[in-house]
């Protein structure tokens, strides 16, 4: 079991930045070529659309903020796309020389509040600049997942790539308006491209947990370990009793997982930016180093920080502080 120690708060945005007046949602950390440590996030315009932006830090010290980006790593997509009203960043993959990007993008409903999808952007020069894979979709609703899936994580091991993403399984009524409800599901994929749903669930709801949010999976040894963020059905966007909190599954195959304790130290403060919740999990390892990088409260609207951890019994590596 990893242990976590909080750090504090690295960024939140001025309100001084059109396309980022608001919120630092879903932090993605990335190594790039020289040392510098990128930390990718979602900033929201006046208008609540979100689009991808990036701070660099310091990998001995993420607190230190070296440079933010003055303009969106990419802009919305074109009228009618599945990324036409926002875009959020979700995993990096280096391949081939290429590291992939897979984002969530979407759109407001009539019906329901919004429809996500999962797209990819593509850099050729280390992740200084993206651009589009593709104007649609790698993944969307389908026959089988007819509401919307979102939030991957991936890995690719050898020739093989697994996906472990949100799907919503459905919208409840609450209070007259409609809440999603959503678990993590499983994908494979020879390229990183074109992928298969095998419908496995990872992790499942219970009697509290109805939504189950952005997982985060690296593999380590015999062990395959995952963070996710997981809430009730009412009230989590203010009530720290039902609001999202930091969950923990581990698992010897990447397909069947066992829920554990939530990870010590990764709990809601007694007061501050992310005494409400936690939510949208990032871990790094780095030579020496193990980060988790979060949001607090209003889903990133007060800003991202971090945490440093340990692992017990050594297999992910013990933290220089």
């Amino acid at each position: 079991m990893i242990h976590w120690e909080k750090r504090g708060r690295i960024f939140i945005p001025d309100g001084r930045t059109p396309w980022m007046r608001t919120h630092a949602a879903l932090p993605l950390a990335d190594r790039l070529d020289d040392g510098t440590l990128r930390i990718y996030f979602a900033g929201r315009d006046a208008a609540n659309r979100s689009r991808i932006g990036w701070l660099d830090t310091d990998p001995d010290d993420p607190a230190r903020v070296i440079e933010v980006s003055r303009e969106p790593l990419l802009d919305l997509g074109d009228r009618g796309t599945f990324d036409d009203n926002g875009m959020m960043p979700s995993c990096t993959v280096n391949t081939g020389g290429r590291k992939y990007l897979y984002y969530i993008g979407w759109n407001p409903q009539v019906t329901v509040s919004y429809r996500l999808a999962i797209g990819l952007a593509v850099s050729d020069d280390g992740g200084r600049t993206y651009r589009r894979y593709s104007k649609g979709p790698l993944l969307d609703r389908d026959r089988d997942e007819p509401f919307f899936n979102t939030a991957p994580c991936v890995l690719h091991e050898q020739d093989h790539w697994q996906m472990w993403y949100v799907s919503c399984t459905g919208w409840d009524e609450v209070q007259g308006h409609p809440e999603p409800i959503y678990h993590i599901k499983h994908a494979e994929s020879e390229d990183g491209l074109s992928w298969r749903r095998t419908g496995n669930v990872c992790v499942d709801y219970d009697g509290f947990t109805r939504a189950i949010g952005r997982p985060w999976v690296i593999h380590t040894g015999n062990r395959y370990a995952m963070w996710f963020s997981y809430r009730g059905l009412t009230d989590y966007r203010t009530d720290p009793r039902t609001s999202y909190r930091i969950g923990y599954a581990e698992s010897c195959d990447g397909l069947h997982w066992e829920r554990q304790p939530d990870p010590a130290g990764l709990e809601r403060s007694a007061e501050g930016w992310d005494s409400v919740m936690l939510a949208y999990t990032n871990v790094v390892r780095l030579p020496g180093r193990l980060y988790c990088f979060y949001n607090g409260n209003g889903f990133g609207m007060s800003g991202l920080g971090y945490a440093v951890g340990w692992d017990d019994d050594s297999e992910v590596g013990r933290v220089v502080a």
